[in-house]
């Protein structure tokens, strides 16, 4: 790669041009940010300090983060184009921000919390040139301790799909072809064949598929929008490729575990916002209203255990404060009352 600005490390950053010789069409590659600066830095040198046998360019969305990594970005990666929102406008928003600014073809939504094998690119953009009926695909997702992350192949979550998933048939049962539908697990996850979906964490696509049906849902603020466009692409006769030899590390959920009461209700939200749009009309309404029902039941007893751990953890603190105290020699106060009147 030719050099295009040293980074604080010394080592130089490429400006996004591969050794494929002009073989492989360019790649636009949008990474959404939101407080994650140190593993957003991992993520880039992954691209950069790799390489990747593709010509692309990196597009840098921040949604209102506090922890610097719009400084980050200037200082470490300055052939990254940056975009800063003043506050976080949510997934689809932020995505839909950078398409028109993409200059290639070919693009790559892809999180900032994973980190990209050498060659992954290449392989997986030529992959997509030799599939002209593919609009989307992805690859194999493993976390950092090896296991696969199951959300990167699925099927869309008909009701009988998502209650097989969420009353554990499909854990029980992970091999049947019947109760594992939500993730696939009975298929081979180094194989590559075609899916209803795959996840947005890693999401391949061709231009013709934003000419065709537009971008990203802004009504799933985070989550779901993947599972949505990916319905939208089949509906208007595009395939969606899952590619199994190919892989990258994915981190999986680095900001959303800081938010996590919050990316709760974004989830059960986007459940809710998915059935409403592509399954209320094929359904009765007593269907839908169990469906909404489990929805926000769900979501409900959520809140719950999360008030529950909340005070379990105060009461171990002011336990574990007392029993210091006791044991060395400190009397806790007597808790005063108001004098009764007489």
């Amino acid at each position: 790669m030719k050099p295009g600005g040293n980074g604080a490390d010394g080592r130089e950053h490429g400006n996004g041009r591969g050794t494929a010789g002009g073989t492989l069409p360019g790649l636009s590659i949008v990474i959404v940010s939101y407080n994650t600066r140190e593993i957003l830095r991992q993520c880039l040198r992954s691209i950069f300090h790799q390489e990747q046998g593709v010509e692309f360019e990196v597009i840098v969305v921040d949604n209102g983060s506090r922890d610097q990594s719009p400084a980050m970005v200037r200082k470490e990666f300055r052939s990254a184009r940056l975009i800063e929102n003043p506050h976080n406008q949510g997934f689809s928003v932020a995505n839909n921000q950078a398409f028109p600014l993409c200059r290639f073809d070919r693009i790559l939504l892809l999180n900032s919390d994973t980190i990209v094998l050498p060659g992954t690119l290449s392989h997986m953009v030529e992959f997509l040139e030799e599939h002209h009926e593919a609009g989307i695909v992805g690859c194999k997702l493993v976390k950092p301790d090896g296991d696969m992350d199951l959300a990167c192949r699925r099927s869309f979550p008909t009701p009988l799909v998502a209650l097989y998933k969420f009353v554990g048939l499909q854990r029980m049962f992970p091999v049947s072809r019947r109760f594992a539908r939500y993730n696939l697990t009975y298929l081979d996850p180094n194989r590559t064949y075609e899916v209803d979906s795959i996840v947005g964490a890693f999401m391949l696509i061709r231009r013709e598929l934003l000419e065709r049906v537009g971008g990203l849902d802004e009504g799933f603020f985070m989550y779901g929008e993947d599972l949505d466009w990916c319905r939208r692409a089949r509906a208007a006769a595009f395939k969606v490729y899952y590619v199994g030899e190919h892989q990258i590390v994915h981190l999986k959920g680095a900001s959303s575990k800081k938010e996590s009461f919050r990316m709760n209700w974004h989830f059960h939200h986007a459940m809710y916002h998915f059935h409403r749009k592509h399954f209320t009309p094929r359904y009765h309404p007593l269907v839908n209203w169990i469906v909404y029902g489990g929805i926000w039941l769900r979501f409900s007893a959520l809140v719950c255990n999360h008030y529950l751990q909340g005070a379990r953890r105060r009461l171990r603190e002011w336990y574990s404060s007392g029993a210091r105290a006791t044991r060395v020699g400190i009397e806790r106060p007597a808790p005063r009352f108001e004098e009764l009147p007489e």
